[in-house]
């Protein structure tokens, strides 16, 4: 029966069929290593990013409440209550970080809501993209300003066309994403007052083909998630484009944290339109980027299915999403996700330590 030899063994046959037995001998006298799994574990003790985790009891909704409509914005307050701001009978539903219901209010106050925002001072801020409208509440529901003028479409000082959303300064500055109507960012000053607007349709930097969403850094650059043409936009105060970062995702909404990380919710590019038809999203993403626009992170979410479309008797499946709209981030790094196909509000948990079981195995090797 043939023996195949090694490469090694077959140079020591070699040259010991040339007389060089003296290889033989310095082989044998060398050391034997052997490694071992636990030597050269297959991963690190310590991970190097967050991964999450479905809460699939979060939030804990009280059967009288409305479960209907799409979740079109969530924000986080200063307490981490979780605002769910839903197109239905109870369009704001705050619960606590446990899932916990606190309470609910705006009912018959909104037409088709888009975003909900806090401002510095913790207002409460509600873009009313069917009604054309953006409003400043108290945390109890008190309206306290209204831009716009409600039921009045237009492209002026005083009237909006389907805004989508708004951030407040440090300083009061307003400044609104007009939206699926006008294509321009508004800019009030803390007292309403107009100041100006710009932008327009189209595909040049400082136009948009749907500003979506819009967030604010510490330095008080703005962000505008320019949503159907797959893009970000970063504006100075004054309009004047600084930069645009294209191609990787179509920014649905996003998130800026006191730290200055850029959270993005959205699905990855697509053409929004093909032979006329608008195709149903093909996956789910959340990007954490840096205010340079370098990716320093990203999950994916399994893709579900519209709530209109489930049969009877089929039930959503926990960390499903379809048509993620809104995201915010708690205190300790979860995250909130608002879904406006599946009509509903999610809690991921950060998850950033092994448990002890998966130490164990590394530290063994298995």
């Amino acid at each position: 029966m043939p023996r195949f030899e090694t490469p090694i063994e077959d140079s020591v046959s070699r040259y010991c069929r040339k007389g060089g037995c003296w290889l033989c001998l310095i082989l044998a006298l060398l050391p034997v290593t052997t490694v071992s799994g636990a030597d050269n574990p297959n991963d690190v003790a310590e991970p190097a990013f967050a991964e999450y985790d479905v809460d699939p009891n979060w939030p804990k909704r009280p059967a009288e409440l409305s479960s209907t409509g799409g979740v079109a914005g969530i924000a986080v307050d200063q307490d981490d209550n979780v605002w769910v701001l839903q197109r239905g009978a109870d369009p704001i539903q705050i619960y606590r970080p446990d899932g916990t219901f606190v309470r609910s209010w705006g009912r018959d106050l909104f037409r088709a809501v888009h975003q909900i925002r806090f401002d510095p001072e913790g207002n409460v801020w509600i873009a009313d993209f069917m009604g054309h409208v953006v409003e400043k509440f108290t945390t109890e529901g008190k309206l306290l300003l209204t831009l716009g003028t409600r039921d009045q479409a237009g492209d002026d000082a005083t009237h909006f066309f389907r805004p989508t959303d708004m951030v407040v300064s440090p300083q009061g500055d307003i400044f609104v994403t007009d939206g699926y109507g006008n294509r321009r960012v508004v800019h009030f000053d803390k007292h309403g007052k107009f100041v100006k607007s710009w932008g327009k349709y189209g595909v040049k930097p400082g136009e948009f083909v749907l500003p979506h969403s819009i967030v604010i850094d510490s330095l008080g650059r703005l962000y505008v998630a320019d949503r159907n043409i797959g893009r970000i936009q970063v504006f100075d105060q004054n309009g004047d484009p600084l930069d645009v970062w294209s191609g990787f995702v179509m920014p649905w909404s996003l998130q800026m944290t006191s730290r200055d990380e850029l959270w993005v919710c959205g699905s990855s590019p697509h053409w929004w339109t093909r032979e006329g038809v608008a195709p149903d999203v093909k996956d789910q993403v959340l990007i954490r980027l840096s205010t340079d626009g370098r990716i320093q992170q990203l999950w994916t979410l399994p893709l579900g299915q519209r709530k209109a479309q489930l049969k009877e008797g089929e039930v959503q499946t926990p960390g499903e999403t379809f048509g993620v709209h809104a995201i915010a981030l708690d205190s300790i790094g979860n995250i909130y996700v608002g879904d406006i196909y599946g009509e509903r509000a999610q809690k991921l948990v950060s998850v950033t330590k092994r448990s002890a079981n998966d130490q164990e195995r590394i530290e063994s090797g298995r």
